[in-house]
């Protein structure tokens, strides 16, 4: 005798829509969910919509902006330049001491520069001199002069930044000790303004070049 109550299989075609179904549930759930949530890629857009974007997002720490040993960020009231110079030196044992120049800009204390320099002409990197300082300008507040010291060296190139420590004329004294003059290309891109030719700083009359 056969049992009534079992039920009827299903149509193959019942059983071909059934695991269509079930595949294309699994396809949107991965797209939808997995790929946002695990792999920070929402091909869909809705991991954003649903907020399962935010998942992915590794564990944040905040950083204290001030440990360098001052402020991260800092507005200023012109906008940064770009200035190329090109500075001459005679060879050393120049009678009228051409070999040696210095060179330096205007910056306030907190401000920020960047710089790169090569020596053109120069054989042997060690016949060049250079130190990079800084310092208040002379008859200011009390009439004292403070002085900062950030390299002494010699070589034909250098590249890197400076934030001025203190409000005043900061650059380069540069001197030629090879038998050949040489010239130096500096670019300098930052917050700083010009000193004027003849006044300490640059009693050579260092211009820039036209861009």
């Amino acid at each position: 005798m056969s049992d009534t109550n079992t039920p009827p299989a299903p149509s193959k075609r019942t059983l071909l829509l059934s695991i269509g179904g079930a595949a294309i549930t699994a396809v949107v759930i991965t797209f939808a969910a997995v790929l946002p949530a695990e792999y920070n890629k929402d091909p869909l857009g809705l991991g954003r919509a649903t907020g399962l974007s935010r998942l992915w997002a590794p564990k944040e720490v905040t950083v204290d902006a001030s440990a360098a040993g001052g402020p991260a960020a800092r507005r200023e009231p012109v906008p940064f330049r770009t200035d190329t110079f090109e500075i001459p030196l005679a060879a050393s044992g120049d009678e009228a001491r051409r070999n040696a120049l210095e060179f330096k800009v205007r910056m306030p204390k907190g401000a920020s520069l960047l710089y790169s320099w090569k020596a053109e002409g120069l054989t042997v990197p060690e016949d060049l001199m250079f130190d990079f300082h800084g310092h208040t300008v002379k008859g200011a507040g009390d009439g004292a002069v403070s002085v900062a010291d950030y390299e002494r060296s010699s070589g034909a190139e250098a590249n890197g930044s400076l934030v001025a420590p203190v409000e005043g004329i900061h650059g380069w004294y540069f001197r030629n000790r090879s038998d050949k003059p040489i010239k130096v290309r500096l670019k300098l891109s930052g917050f700083y303004e010009l000193v004027p030719a003849g006044q300490e700083g640059n009693l050579a009359g260092v211009q820039p070049q036209l861009q």
